[in-house]
């Protein structure tokens, strides 16, 4: 784990895509301390313009903010006292706290769908792998039916059938749709791993089935889970915004997908208030490219064919220096020849 927490401090694309989530996931924790404003009660006039907008056309009447983005010249007025920093919504409500707090809802539902669907992933997939004959054939059924059903479209039906699904909801409607794929890649990992000498070995000596999965075959698909994990995570995220916004989630519970459904729903687009659609998509936008460059890295440190020769030269200086640590360690702990019998 120390080796694997090292090979991510030395990948840009890892770090990056680390502080680009861990800005997220700090900003929906800390919410109560980074906004004022209740995200579900009308704190202002009715699109009020963000605070930058209304500092900038103060500042310059007839600037190009003042000319093209401030399209309403009464609404600048009326927002003249930049209160909200990413302006209001159709209802007055503040769009910096239903950011903040958004970001709590779309984060639990792409983490704990991602969870789910981590986690049958792989017990299927390893089930189905290691143990082979009708356990396998049943389960590779299940998983060939569930990848040629179409997904959005059954997401659609039962997300419907449910009605107004709470947040909760489409996490567990999302995993027991999504697992397919990642049981597949798994399932093919284990065939390979279950002919490896190790656990053969473990065979022969009588361990037991699920003690060789556990300790012999899981630490081996560790990166394979990791990929699967963050690509669910991201799939989740995307999927909960999508239904939200067609009007499948809970309308009373704040997300992202969420404000993309009041912004349809109040035209707010029509009236030139810009700003209420674009928070939500630059948040989308943002936690899915950290998502994908946390996943491109996993990829550079499971495959090495994927490394550049600059992070090639960086991999072999650290794998250089892994063997002389250990080569030091080896020699401290070797045990000191026996002096002869003439010798003090």
């Amino acid at each position: 784990m120390k080796a694997l927490f090292k090979l991510l401090s030395s990948n840009p694309k890892a770090m990056f895509g680390l502080g680009i989530i861990s800005v997220f996931i700090l900003a929906a924790i800390f919410a109560p301390f980074i906004t004022e404003h209740n995200p579900d009660k009308r704190t202002g006039k009715p699109h009020e313009y963000p605070a930058f907008v209304v500092k900038a056309a103060q500042e310059n009447p007839e600037g190009w903010v003042a000319e093209n983005l401030a399209t309403s010249k009464r609404t600048l007025l009326m927002s003249k006292d930049a209160e909200h920093v990413l302006g209001t919504s159709r209802m007055g409500r503040d769009i910096w706290s239903q950011l903040v707090y958004g970001a709590r809802t779309s984060l639990a539902v792409g983490f704990g769908a991602g969870l789910m669907v981590c986690f049958l992933a792989t017990i299927i997939g390893i089930s189905a792998g290691y143990f082979g004959g009708k356990v396998d054939e049943i389960l590779t059924a299940a998983m060939n039916i569930m990848l040629v059903m179409p997904q959005l479209p059954l997401l659609f039906v039962i997300a419907a059938f449910i009605g107004q699904a709470g947040p909760m909801t489409i996490a567990v409607v999302i995993a027991m749709t999504s697992w397919a794929w990642g049981a597949r890649v798994v399932r093919a990992q284990t065939l390979s791993l279950r002919e490896k000498e190790f656990v053969k070995a473990a065979e022969v000596l009588g361990e037991s089935s699920w003690r060789i999965i556990f300790v012999e075959i899981l630490p081996n698909l560790i990166s394979i889970v990791g990929a699967s994990f963050i690509g669910s995570v991201m799939l989740a995220i995307m999927t909960e915004a999508t239904l939200s916004f067609l009007g499948l989630g809970d309308p009373n519970t704040i997300s992202w997908g969420v404000m993309l459904y009041n912004v349809q729903t109040s035209s707010s687009m029509l009236v030139g208030a810009w700003w209420e659609l674009l928070a939500p998509c630059i948040a989308l936008t943002l936690i899915a490219v950290g998502l994908a460059l946390l996943n491109f890295a996993v990829d550079e440190i499971a495959n090495p064919q994927l490394r550049s020769h600059k992070g090639m030269r960086r991999w072999k200086n650290l794998a250089k220096e892994n063997a002389k640590a250990e080569k030091a360690q080896d020699a401290v702990e070797a045990p000191q020849p026996a002096l002869q019998g003439g010798e003090k």
